[in-house]
């Protein structure tokens, strides 16, 4: 038993570490290019999907573990809204070759600078923050997290927002 709670001690603690930056309360808003072109704001985005919880996805074409956790977020995507953001990966042409070549139909904002991942604090992808529907950052992970895990959180979300 201790050694269960030592292991949950180094994981939420470095879960702690990652995420310590990522601010509090409301998100912080950006437009953006679109993958599939013009440009994508949080705020529209968001006022489409105001009933509930939404996820932020922030990936990378050069990330290994972010293609990993591509199903996850198809399957969470079936249920929840996610709009995703390509960090440092190219500009809209780039990014939109990238969700051909891995057949995912996603609401894609381009970070090219990776400015909109500064902003919320995170400094690594894959990357997923839930935001109530008051638009406050209810969670923040930074790497793998499973479908269930993203699940979860948007589920705690709806309760608590």
């Amino acid at each position: 038993m201790q050694d269960l709670a030592f292991i949950a001690a180094i994981v939420l603690g470095m879960q702690w570490l990652q995420t310590r930056h990522v601010p509090e309360g409301a998100a912080p808003a950006f437009a953006a290019p679109s993958a599939a072109g013009g440009q994508i704001s949080l705020a529209e985005w968001r006022a489409g999907h105001a009933e509930g919880p939404v996820g932020l996805y922030f990936w990378a074409d050069w990330c290994v573990v972010c293609a990993a956790q591509q199903g996850a977020v198809e399957a969470v995507q079936a249920d929840w809204p996610v709009l995703t953001v390509a960090m440092q990966s190219g500009d809209e042409a780039s990014v939109a070759k990238v969700l051909a070549a891995k057949g995912v139909d996603w609401t894609t904002a381009v970070d090219a600078d990776g400015r909109i991942a500064a902003r919320y604090g995170l400094h690594g992808v894959p990357a997923f923050v839930v935001l109530d529907r008051d638009g406050r950052i209810r969670s923040a992970t930074i790497g793998y997290t499973s479908e269930w895990g993203i699940r979860a959180r948007l589920w705690w979300a709806g309760l608590v927002g």
